[in-house]
């Protein structure tokens, strides 16, 4: 099976987050990815949060379907055959700090010299221009600055994170389409590569929705309100009466009628004042005070039972155990088989999205440092012998 990527090379020149997970999708639909690590310890994600074995789970499902070589690029042979591959590439992705590739003799002068139709990817965490280009930016940096976490937990309580890496997985997705597309303007004839600057800020800013208007005509600050959305009403987070809680999205009009009919509260769905959103969300901390009070007197499964026969959008707040159990992951192939080093087996996430006729598909899990050097590295015509005076020079691993 070969996927929609099929004869795209990837040069990824990126370690932990945003670009490696920019680089596995493209992986999963058919890409060859050649991921360049340092020699020794590579990529420091091998060694992020729990481990099997001595290497990260993380890791497994991040590098899957990734070549690995490792190659030194602060010796002149590594920078040379990064040279070399970047001349074959279709699309290099890397996230050095802005001028980090410079320093190295691999900046995009040098490298669009060697192959003017390569695209590549440079994810930061401030974009390659601008006065806080030079300054470090991790993923939590990217959400704070970017507005979501200001916006993220309860009123009462600081300002909360998402429990992962949203800036970064956000940071990643822009600079996947933003490769496609200008990858699409070279193999469709329109135009030679280019630089897709992708920002971590700007990332986590550009799903900020209607933010800056908001507050530049009515001087409106979104912030923190637990499970509410703001001027979208009723859509929350209800207590139920086993201690568990249900999300309820009953902002629709006639969505909103069925749900206060099926809590018992038809006068609020025929009240006029609550007909449209508007109406609703001047009355929201009643609406909601409404709904909880009825929840309450429910199980979580009650709960969804009544929801699901007036057609109320509404679930459960699913933990892993919850998702790996469920049959509709299960039936959508999002909980799939894999096999680890020794024959270990595991669970791992399935591939979005799904296309019908080039569906993604995992080859293999997170490889061996340098486990395709040898076979990289002969692509390019050098023979076992060059290869181990290159090794002996600390130049490959």
């Amino acid at each position: 099976m070969s996927g929609p990527l099929s004869g795209i090379r990837v040069l990824e020149l990126g370690q932990l987050i945003a670009a490696p997970f920019a680089t596995r999708l493209m992986a999963e639909f058919g890409a060859e990815v050649i991921k360049v690590e340092p020699p020794g310890e590579g990529d420091p994600l091998r060694k992020w949060r729990k481990m099997h074995e001595g290497t990260s789970l993380w890791w497994y499902l991040q590098s899957r379907n990734k070549k690995s070589i490792a190659v030194n690029l602060k010796s002149p042979e590594g920078l040379d055959i990064v040279k070399q591959l970047a001349r074959s590439a279709d699309v290099v992705v890397e996230n050095f700090r802005p001028g980090g590739l410079e320093k190295l003799g691999l900046g995009w002068d040098v490298l669009s010299s060697l192959n003017p139709n390569l695209v590549m990817v440079r994810i930061s965490g401030y974009g390659q221009t601008g006065p806080y280009r030079d300054r470090p930016g991790f993923g939590a940096i990217g959400e704070s600055m970017g507005g979501i976490r200001f916006t993220t937990g309860s009123p009462e309580a600081p300002p909360a994170r998402v429990g992962v890496s949203i800036g970064d997985t956000l940071a990643s997705l822009h600079g996947v389409i933003g490769a496609l597309m200008a990858l699409l303007r070279v193999k469709t004839g329109q135009g030679a590569g280019q630089v897709i600057d992708v920002s971590l800020v700007e990332s986590v800013f550009n799903v900020m929705e209607s933010l800056v208007p908001e507050y530049d005509l009515l001087g409106e600050v979104r912030t923190r309100t637990g499970g509410a959305l703001p001027g979208i009403t009723p859509s929350n987070t209800y207590p139920t009466r086993d201690g568990g809680f249900v999300v309820i999205a009953g902002n629709s009009d006639p969505i909103f009628r069925r749900l206060m009919t099926a809590i018992g509260r038809p006068d609020l769905a025929e009240d006029p004042a609550l007909r449209n959103n508007a109406g609703r969300s001047q009355q929201s901390a009643m609406l909601d005070g409404t709904i909880a009070d009825w929840s309450k007197t429910q199980t979580v499964e009650e709960a969804l039972a009544v929801l699901e026969a007036a057609d109320v959008p509404a679930g459960r707040i699913y933990s892993v155990a919850d998702i790996v159990a469920d049959p509709h992951y299960q039936a959508r192939d999002m909980i799939l088989q894999a096999e680890l080093p020794g024959g270990t087996q595991v669970k791992m996430p399935g591939i979005v999205p799904k296309l019908s006729d080039t569906p993604g598909e995992i080859r293999w899990q997170g490889p061996a440092l340098g486990a395709h050097t040898d076979a990289v590295l002969g692509e390019l015509g050098l023979d076992a012998e060059r290869i181990a005076a290159l090794r002996a020079k600390g130049a490959v691993a």
